[in-house]
């Protein structure tokens, strides 16, 4: 079965395939899983409904369910259960308990390398949602409280419906840097404890980050 073929982030480790016990800022160091990435699973424009099972099913065991069916046989327990209220940047964020370390990291290296050129503020946060944003089967992984958008006005999501696209950033040509204020150290920042970046998905979606590393291998 696919599902069962799916290494875990420990065994990969051990492989030598990623950083094997880095810790900073009191969080491991890892990189998304490909699995879990939206673009391991859609390509075209068309759903890969048995990858895409596989990733939701490895979502939902380690996160809780989305109160639907297609997720309720998978746990018993309601991912927004787990919801935590954390402060980034100075605001009040409400995300899956489980990682809150990974962001905390993610702050605090932001603080100690996007300088300079690289500062950004943001005004503007949305986490945990009870509603369903994507249409057909995709399932948002803002219902699992493991998305983060930040300041949509400034960072689109070009490749989404209207109204997205009429937003003058989506506007320019080049690349996806040109149509984010997002520095590219907050991008690499998020990235470097396991958060996946939608400006690199076909979505183009330059506010969103989503934890897709292991939850359970943060802080140990």
């Amino acid at each position: 079965m696919l599902w069962d073929s799916v290494p875990t982030a420990e065994a990969r480790e051990r492989r030598g395939g990623a950083a094997r016990g880095i810790f900073e800022y009191g969080a491991r160091v890892q990189a998304p899983q490909k699995f879990l990435e939206r673009r391991s699973f859609l390509s075209g424009g068309q759903l890969d409904a048995r990858k895409h099972a596989v990733a939701l099913r490895w979502l939902v065991e380690h996160y809780g369910h989305a109160d639907d069916d297609a997720t309720m046989r998978w746990s018993t327990q309601p991912a927004r259960n787990s919801a935590k209220t954390v402060h980034f940047m100075g605001m009040p964020l409400s995300i899956h308990a489980k990682i809150a370390p990974a962001l905390a990291a993610v702050e605090k290296r932001i603080a100690k390398t996007c300088t300079g050129g690289s500062r950004y503020t943001p005004k503007a946060l949305g986490g945990f949602r009870t509603a369903n944003t994507y249409r057909g089967a995709e399932v948002s992984n803002h219902l699992f409280g493991i998305a983060i958008d930040i300041d949509p006005e400034k960072n689109p999501c070009c490749g989404c419906v209207d109204p997205w696209p009429t937003n003058p950033i989506c506007k320019k040509t080049g690349p996806v840097y040109k149509r984010t204020a997002l520095p590219r150290c907050w991008v690499q920042s998020f990235a470097r404890f396991g958060f996946d970046w939608l400006g690199k998905d076909t979505l183009e979606d330059t506010m969103h980050f989503e934890f897709l590393a292991d939850p359970d291998r943060i802080t140990r």
